[in-house]
């Protein structure tokens, strides 16, 4: 019998109607993840803009499509395509973005897959939230651990000129706050580190914690 993948109701004051019933599914969690054969997780990429974030997780992403792994890619730009393309840049909606990426990963966990998530997510009260969705172990925050000189030097995208002159505002790391993790299940320094080297640090962090395992004996 299927029970709702859902642990902690995010909002004590929403209103759930009466009427709004979980659905108890013919196929399990249980039997999902023995279909899959390997255990389901969040990897929660969290770092600066230009930390390297979506770069890291899609090797990541590659590395383990090649162990036969079951993943998919949440990456905060994507996702701001569609499922969150009406939420701003301000504090309130970035807490928003986050509550429902939490919420999406943890259909991709009750699933049986191991989904990988890139965003900033800056506060720690928001990760902690998504977090909190899920069963003791199922969330693995991967801290992106790139100094904030780096991050500039190399602005992909412009935005750090644009936050520095006043065109964009509430950037984290500029005039908008960021909450390093203070004890992540996965830190990577990325320092003079080469992304596959990067990526090798959670493969075999997954590895080496039974997460997954080396069937090809690589």
């Amino acid at each position: 019998m299927s029970q709702s993948p859902y642990q902690v109701i995010s909002d004590s004051s929403a209103t759930i109607s009466s009427d709004v019933v979980w659905h108890k599914h013919a196929v399990t969690h249980d039997d999902r993840v023995t279909a899959k054969g390997h255990k389901p997780c969040v990897l929660w990429f969290t770092g600066l803009s230009g930390s390297g974030k979506s770069t890291i997780a899609n090797a990541v992403d590659a590395q383990l499509h090649q162990l036969n792994v079951h993943t998919y890619v949440l990456d905060g730009d994507n996702v701001r395509h569609g499922l969150n393309g009406d939420l701003g840049f301000a504090d309130k909606d970035r807490i928003e973005n986050i509550r429902r990426v939490g919420e999406v990963s943890n259909l991709f966990v009750d699933a049986g897959l191991i989904v990988l998530t890139a965003f900033i997510s800056p506060f720690e009260s928001d990760r902690k939230q998504a977090r909190d969705k899920l069963t003791e172990g199922q969330f693995l925050e991967v801290f992106i651990d790139t100094p904030l000189a780096v991050c500039e030097s190399r602005d992909p995208k412009g935005l750090y000129k644009k936050a520095r002159s006043g065109e964009i505002k509430h950037f984290t790391g500029i005039d908008s706050d960021y909450e390093s993790p203070i004890d992540p299940e996965i830190h990577v320094k990325t320092d003079n580190r080469s992304v596959e080297e990067c990526a090798k640090d959670v493969v075999d962090y997954l590895l080496v914690n039974g997460f997954i395992e080396n069937k090809q004996g690589k």
